[in-house]
């Protein structure tokens, strides 16, 4: 039996770089789970139901990768479900501070929690959340930076 990893976050919405980060997982511990979360300091395009059934869709072909939804603390969740290890990404120096400060609070709620950070690959270090959400609120086409269920929700959401 596999013992899955975590990948948490708030997908909002899913890019090209986290779909990367799943495979990469997959291909070290096995089996991943992508767990949808709230982000109470993000202004949302989709909703957390949106977003889990985009993950779905995206991922509909792994059948290691497995998508779930969680509200409150992370670490609430992973010992909830019996869950140690977390997988995080890591795009430049800003992302290796904030997921730092992360650890030490994670460790803190959940002392037998390890995290693991994975660096982005070069061809996808540049993508985030926040940009493609800014491109396409200024009408670009960022299509090669999402999946394509997430590129045609996109499109829905511009009507």
């Amino acid at each position: 039996m596999l013992t899955p990893v975590v990948f948490a976050g708030s997908f909002d919405p899913v890019t090209n770089g986290h779909v990367q980060l799943v495979h990469r997982a997959q291909a070290i511990f096995g089996a991943v789970i992508v767990v949808v979360m709230p982000n109470g300091k993000k202004q949302t395009l989709f909703s957390l139901q949106e977003r889990k059934q985009l993950l779905e869709e995206t991922f509909k072909k792994d059948p290691q990768v497995k998508v779930d939804m969680a509200q409150g603390l992370l670490t609430d969740y992973m010992k909830q479900q019996g869950l140690k290890l977390l997988v995080r990404g890591i795009r430049n120096a800003a992302d290796l501070e904030y997921e730092n400060t992360s650890l030490a609070y994670n460790r803190f709620f959940y002392p037998d929690l390890k995290t693991v950070f994975l660096p982005a690959e070069p061809n996808v270090a540049h993508i985030s959340s926040s940009a493609v959400k800014e491109a396409f609120d200024y009408g670009a086409d960022v299509s090669a930076l999402v999946p394509a269920c997430v590129a045609a929700a996109l499109k829905r959401k511009a009507r």
